[in-house]
């Protein structure tokens, strides 16, 4: 089954909308109205019941004694008049305790004695069904009367009553149905549209959504909806631009040592004498070197960019780690004629960060300071590290090279830039030209770890002092806390 026929079988926002509205109200109307039928039911009950008792204490007052004999003290017309009903047919009886009949239809009554004074039961009595009061005297002497009426009007009543309140309700329970599947379809409508033109558009078009989809849209949910797709346009439309420039740049800059070799090695190839070949091929590992370093500093762009999602900060030993980059940059330094000098790693220095960014920070200070702190009889280069009052670590790496303009320090922190006497020092140091990545890495790593970069003049004015301040670590670390080994 494909994603298209999977979302077909799915249900449309709208039917679930209205199943989610009209299948509670269906149901809490179906509760109510059985609730408001047995109120109805029960009192109606009432009504008739009270009937029926009046006349059956109508009957028993006017019962007398004679002679030792119950009878019933009232004529035919009147009793005719006592008992009429225009649309049910009455039945009563009188009887002794005993069971025997005093007056009125034979067999009329329980089958079963009761100690109540006033009983309401249904009785069938001839093949009918009927509601009967049975209320018993102990005067003028021990006597039951029964008053029993047929249901057919009390039936039709509930019936008209449930039909007539039911059958309104219905309508309106439909009518209400067609006015959400009305209001909902326009509420969602602006979706249906978002859909549509989003489905239409090709690729390339990272144009904003037209107004009425975003800025004019009939409900706050789908304006939101459409501002985060124009934002996530937005955003993508800026990281695809981002990436045509970086991929642009980045071809720009591996041709020229790619072109750089070739052009060596083709004039060696010309040549007869060795001596040229020797210079040529030194051109060509130039030009590798260069190509190289420049890679290297490509994927470590791309691994700070990629880094900010799910990086976990951790206690790390600082002035381990500095002491052991700076021993393997010792041979480095001694090729360079450079002096490598180092403070502040007697003491333990905690701070919050991740091995690999500091090793690629400090790596990427050390390999400038290298390239451009140093004139071509050497120098000096000198790594601080120390804490303040506030608790922040403060690592410096200074030189003695041409240093930067306070105006260009900023502009020197964002990637292909460089400083003006950069190009024309690393070509003369013979350590080959740089990209201009270096400060940004070193800058986007700080980021990552919550430190700041900041550039300054070095002592007395001379050279370039780039300080990495991290912040006062939040936690304690304690002795089990990862990193690199004090005894390495």
């Amino acid at each position: 089954m494909s994603v298209e026929e999977a979302a077909q079988r799915l249900p449309s926002l709208r039917s679930r909308l209205l199943q989610h509205v009209m299948l509670p109200l269906l149901l809490t109307w179906a509760l109510g109205s059985a609730l408001a039928f047995g109120v109805a039911s029960y009192f109606t009950q009432r009504a008739f019941d009270r009937s029926m008792l009046d006349d059956a204490v109508l009957l028993a007052s006017h019962m007398e004694l004679r002679d030792g004999e119950l009878l019933l003290n009232v004529s035919t017309a009147d009793l005719n008049i006592v008992l009429f009903d225009q649309s049910e047919k009455v039945y009563f009886s009188v009887q002794r305790w005993d069971g025997q009949l005093i007056a009125g239809h034979e067999g009329l009554g329980p089958g079963r004695a009761s100690d109540a004074d006033v009983e309401f039961i249904d009785l069938d009595y001839k093949g009918q069904v009927l509601r009967a009061v049975v209320l018993n005297r102990d005067q003028p002497a021990p006597l039951r009367v029964v008053v029993a009426l047929t249901t057919h009007s009390r039936s039709e009543l509930l019936r008209k009553l449930l039909l007539f309140s039911a059958v309104p309700q219905v309508v309106l329970l439909i009518g209400l149905a067609v006015w959400l599947r009305r209001v909902i379809s326009a509420d969602i409508r602006p979706l249906s549209r978002l859909q549509s033109g989003l489905m239409q558009r090709d690729a390339a078009d990272l144009s904003q959504l037209p107004p009425e989809l975003s800025q004019q849209a009939g409900t706050r949910d789908v304006r939101a909806l459409a501002l985060a797709v124009d934002g996530f346009i937005e955003r993508t439309a800026q990281g695809i631009a981002a990436q045509r420039e970086f991929a642009g740049t980045v071809a720009h800059e591996l041709k020229t040592p790619l072109a750089g070799m070739r052009a060596a090695a083709e004039y060696g190839l010309a040549q007869s004498d060795p001596q040229r070949w020797r210079e040529q091929l030194k051109a060509v590992l130039q030009s590798q070197q260069r190509a190289s370093h420049l890679i290297d500093q490509l994927l470590a762009l791309a691994l700070a960019d990629e880094a900010g999602a799910g990086l976990v900060l951790q206690p790390i030993r600082l002035d381990v780690l500095v002491r052991e980059l700076l021993l393997q940059q010792l041979q480095r330094a001694d090729a360079a004629g450079v002096e490598l000098g180092a403070s502040g790693l007697d003491e333990a220095v905690w701070v919050l960060g991740q091995q690999a960014l500091i090793e690629g920070l400090l790596g990427n200070l050390l390999d400038n300071a290298l390239r451009y702190g140093c004139g071509p009889q050497g120098g000096s280069i000198s790594v601080d590290l120390s804490e303040d009052a506030a608790g922040e670590v403060w690592l410096k790496v200074s030189d003695q090279g041409p240093g930067i303009d306070s105006s260009q320090r900023e502009a020197l922190t964002q990637r292909w830039r460089q400083g003006a006497g950069a190009l024309s020092l690393g070509q003369t140091a013979g350590l080959g030209e740089g990209a201009g990545l270096g400060l940004s890495i070193v800058k986007r790593y700080a980021q990552l770890m919550g430190a700041r970069l900041i550039l300054g003049a070095g002592a007395g004015g001379q050279g370039l002092l780039v300080s990495v301040v991290f912040p006062r670590p939040a936690v304690a670390p304690g002795p089990a806390q990862p990193g690199p080994s004090s005894d390495t």
